[in-house]
């Protein structure tokens, strides 16, 4: 999409002004481009308590008891795609309380019929909806994968037998 070149001398012009220059103003600005935090570089966000992270990874390592670097780094893995896991399922939470709230104040004295009408209407044409959901499965996907590869690591550290991961494909269609 072009840019008129009236918008063009105006976004110039605002750039030069620069940003907010008060801590107050920097302050209200500072989580404006941000949207759910699923992919944060870190992964405790501002109303999250990071004693509860660590606390987590402290205990995988004294129960997985991890040999070397490798397998603590899959450890860390399966601890950062566990907590953007519950992460995605807070704001999924979050969305249908909120969307629901709105819909019951629209419509005032409705009973569960309303709430199953709702998530009917709502939740299959929203394209956010459908990415969150997207996104539990793949940290889901993420999560079993770094645990078999934790076991498999230690298989062969015991010198056990190791086989090849399998694939399995599975056909869901109705066609025989």
């Amino acid at each position: 999409m072009m840019v008129s070149d009236k918008q063009l001398i105006a976004n110039r012009e605002n750039a030069k002004k620069g940003g907010p220059k008060t801590e107050e103003g920097k302050a209200i600005v500072r989580l404006n481009a941000f949207k759910h935090g699923l992919f944060a570089e870190d992964l405790v966000l501002p109303d999250e308590e990071r004693e509860a992270l660590n606390e987590l990874w402290e205990r995988l390592i004294v129960e997985l008891e991890p040999q070397g670097t490798l397998e603590e780094m899959v450890i860390t893995c399966i601890v950062s795609t566990f907590w953007r896991r519950q992460m995605a399922v807070r704001l999924e939470t979050n969305y249908l309380y909120e969307q629901f709230t709105l819909a019951m104040l629209a419509e005032e004295g409705e009973d569960l019929q309303a709430w199953t009408d709702f998530l009917t209407r709502e939740l299959g044409k929203k394209k956010a909806w459908q990415n969150l959901l997207r996104y539990q499965t793949s940290f889901e996907n993420k999560f079993f994968k770094a645990i078999h590869e934790l076991e498999r690591m230690k298989m062969a550290r015991r010198g056990e037998a190791v086989t090849a991961p399998l694939t399995v494909d599975v056909d869901i269609s109705n066609d025989g």
